[in-house]
């Protein structure tokens, strides 16, 4: 017993070694967490604002200029004046404004007669999901002017239906707050394969496999040698990406820090697993990276929920979903940071990674070299 802790001693110290003498694994560890959190966490946002709008008031009133100011003084709008709907039809063709607003010439004096007095609205659709926002900040600033030219006229309107909107979780309705922690996730499944992607086929390529295989330690000795640092390498910018989203980014952590470390500690090791499976297939440094971007990091961003809807998905795509582990590590995230420990969602996602841990680093252990070819 006492000899095999100071085989596998001897493998970790070996490792860490190799680390420090090729610190392309402590830039993969720390420097990539901080540049993929920057240019995705400031590059990447879900939020319409200062969205580019024109302004057509073919007959300008006080009526009509202060309907405008709405415009003028939102944050969610830039607004652009044209002084007919051809010049402003011409700016949106041109992808200069993304929506027009017209109050026609008799809008005012249809107003004041107590007639239906429309207003046109044209909403470049392009990207559908701006459309749908701009739709509803539009409506917004609509019913926040017909409620205030009541208040001055001392009326009151008369709703069969009054909706009071109450947001739990993200009140502020922030993008950011919900994508930053699903993006830890995508970035910590990049870490953590590409970390162990490479150990086995660096000594494949070095020709010391050959050694190992020849000393005494066994094959379980030597994939605990190579996954204990990493783990490490890995908690650490797990904890790095933490630090940034809370303090750079301004993302309410609700829950415990100790609930993400325990979940992030299953998560890392089905990613070092997937890691070590693919380094002893490939046996080429350069192959197995790119397997491991390829296997892990694009199922992650566009299957784990990070960015799209999965029940907005085809069925079929949707049980593929449950085979990315990012998908359960994403749902774990955006509840704890934003929701709290919500054991719901915590429980059964936890498990899942903790089953992903257990196949992966059970397939790595089995197809790991015992002998020389």
């Amino acid at each position: 017993m006492q000899t095999a802790r100071l085989r596998l001693s001897g493998l970790i110290r070996k490792e860490f070694l190799q680390v420090l003498r090729d610190p392309s694994s402590l830039a993969i560890a720390f420097a990539m967490p901080v540049f993929l959190l920057l240019l995705f966490g400031y590059g990447v946002s879900l939020d319409a604002r200062q969205v580019p709008v024109g302004l057509v008031i073919e007959h300008v009133s006080p009526e009509t200029r202060d309907f405008s100011a709405g415009f003028d003084h939102s944050e969610y709008f830039q607004s652009h004046y044209f002084s007919d709907m051809p010049a402003a039809r011409r700016a949106m063709r041109a992808r200069k404004i993304d929506a027009i607003v017209q109050l026609q010439a008799d809008f005012v004096r249809r107003l004041n007669g107590n007639e239906p007095a429309p207003i046109q609205v044209i909403v470049d659709g392009v990207d559908a999901n701006t459309a749908r926002l701009l739709s509803g900040y539009i409506q917004g600033v609509w019913d926040k002017w017909l409620n205030g030219r009541a208040e001055q006229r001392g009326l009151h309107i008369v709703r069969a239906v009054q909706l009071e909107p109450r947001i739990w979780y993200n009140s502020a309705l922030r993008s950011r707050n919900f994508l930053v922690p699903g993006l830890i996730a995508v970035i910590m499944t990049l870490i953590g394969a590409l970390l162990t992607a490479l150990v086995v086929a660096r000594e494949w390529e070095r020709g010391t496999m050959e050694a190992l295989i020849a000393t005494p330690v066994s094959v379980r000795e030597v994939l605990l040698g190579k996954l204990i640092p990493y783990y490490l390498l890995g908690m650490g910018g797990m904890l790095l990406s933490i630090a940034m989203a809370v303090f750079l980014f301004q993302v309410p952590l609700v829950g415990s820090l100790w609930v993400l470390l325990a979940a992030g500690t299953l998560f890392l090791l089905a990613a070092l697993g997937m890691g070590l499976l693919i380094s002893i297939a490939a046996k080429n440094q350069f192959v197995a990276g790119q397997i491991a971007i390829i296997v892990t990091f694009l199922p992650a961003f566009l299957l784990s929920g990070f960015i799209f809807n999965i029940g907005s998905m085809p069925p079929a795509i949707q049980l593929f979903t449950h085979l990315i582990a990012a998908r359960y590590f994403v749902a774990i995230l955006q509840t704890v940071f934003l929701a709290g420990n919500v054991w719901e969602i915590i429980i059964p996602n936890a498990l899942a990674l903790l089953l992903m841990a257990a196949v992966f680093l059970g397939l790595a252990l089995w197809r790991a070299p015992r002998r020389l070819e």
